[in-house]
């Protein structure tokens, strides 16, 4: 199956339009899909995957990195099922709609020098007791929310209890655990800064939104600090159109086709957008919370742009001689690892936690675990575009549960000590 000229697993992407004002946006697979489509088109050399091995942040048992193994066989079959869990939305319910082949659920990650243990849900509710934890960033990040209750389903369902903290219930939610006196929240923010429209006729899929990326976007940054463990990630909004501004002062823009306005591409506004996050994180006077930033989720279209009949059929996933994180998702992703190393030795100064899971590499290796065309009912008047950006429930995406359980469960028990103990 040969990838076209706009590949994004080469990191090439067309340049189209994208969607909605992120908070007025219906709840749809139009929504995040897109973005994807003004993912910026470069030829920029990208450093060796060695450089990336060198900054890893290693979660580490007996010198053991969770994150460097390869994925095997496995024949059991997975957590749950769409049967079995009530909270996975029809976007990523595959077995829902019509998914027959099951291969793509009989994968496990296998770290090459320790074992990954089972995602045990009461293991995980007895870690985070009393305590509260909140994903924050994009609409993947959302998917990894809808995975954990699924896993912890087989233990105890929550009680939505969304509407007691915002009339915006779909994409601010919380769910409380009342016997473990544990909330789980999600805070919608795909850019994590102030973000407006800049088209003065309103919002529409050719207008161009302004990014105040010195800004931090309050409808998170206001509720974080009720939090013990926050997980932050985003990443594919920042491909659209953007005005980037510092200081109130227009400073360039990605993609905007502005004449006089220097176009800096997206990885400008990621970076900076990044650095107030994790900055505010740092600074915020009652956060004392302990913070996990996932990385770049990579997407996998071929044989066309998403709106031009892209799919994602494979049935398996990647050997790492076949699919090498390089190019467009490598600069993606040491991005991120950047800012990410920045504010990890400040929070070590100020007695804050940062960690991160590190999934770039391990996701590329799994095209078979997307939705496709299997996110939604067949016959319907709707416009449905293949969804080769989120993952199914269940899936692949039930591993980061596990990366994240196994990173909770050391750092309970680590020397780290009485800070933890105060927060997990």
């Amino acid at each position: 199956m040969k990838f076209q000229t706009n590949e994004i697993l080469n990191g090439k992407y067309t340049t189209k339009k994208t969607t909605k004002n992120v908070f007025l946006v219906p709840f749809t697979l139009l929504l995040i899909m897109f973005p994807l489509i003004l993912m910026r088109n470069t030829n920029e050399s990208s450093p060796n995957i060695s450089s990336v091995k060198n900054m890893n942040n290693k979660t580490e048992t007996k010198g053991c990195d969770i994150f460097d193994g390869n994925w095997i066989p496995y024949s059991e079959g997975p957590y749950y099922n769409n049967e079995t869990c009530k909270w996975m939305i029809d976007e990523q319910n595959c077995m829902k709609f019509g998914r027959s082949d099951e291969e793509y659920l009989h994968w496990r990650w296998k770290p090459n020098e320790c074992e990954l243990p089972l995602f045990n849900a009461t293991q995980f509710l007895n870690i985070v007791r009393g305590k509260k934890m909140a994903f924050v960033g994009d609409s993947v990040g959302r998917n990894q929310l809808q995975s954990l209750l699924c896993l912890l389903s087989q233990v105890a369902d929550p009680e939505d209890v969304s509407h007691k903290y915002t009339s915006n219930v779909i994409y601010f939610r919380r769910y409380f655990y009342a016997d473990y006196n544990f909330t789980l929240g999600n805070l919608w923010s795909p850019y994590f800064v102030k973000s407006v429209d800049a088209d003065p006729n309103g919002h529409s899929y050719n207008s161009i939104m302004k990014l105040y990326v010195d800004e931090v976007d309050e409808a998170w940054s206001s509720q974080v600090e009720d939090f013990d463990i926050v997980i932050i990630s985003a990443g594919h909004w920042f491909f659209r159109p953007l005005l980037f501004y510092e200081k109130g002062q227009l400073v360039g823009c990605n993609k905007c086709g502005m004449k006089n306005v220097t176009d800096l591409a997206h990885y400008f506004g990621y970076k900076m957008a990044l650095r107030t996050a994790f900055r505010t994180l740092n600074n915020l006077k009652n956060f004392k919370g302990v913070t996990f930033v996932r990385t770049f989720s990579p997407s996998h279209f071929e044989n066309g742009d998403w709106n031009k009949g892209g799919n994602c059929v494979r049935k398996k996933p990647f050997s790492k001689e076949e699919m090498k994180l390089d190019g467009y998702f490598l600069q993606t992703y040491l991005t991120q690892v950047n800012e990410f190393k920045v504010a990890q030795e400040i929070a070590s100064n100020k007695g804050l936690k940062f960690l991160m899971l590190n999934t770039t590499e391990i996701m590329l290796l799994r095209p078979d675990g997307h939705p496709n065309n299997y996110g939604h009912p067949k016959d319907t008047n709707r416009t449905f575009y293949n969804d080769c950006v989120h993952w199914c429930l269940p899936g692949p995406v039930d591993t980061w549960n596990e990366f994240f359980l196994y990173m909770l469960n050391i750092e309970s028990n680590s020397s780290y000590g009485s800070k933890l103990e105060s927060v997990l």
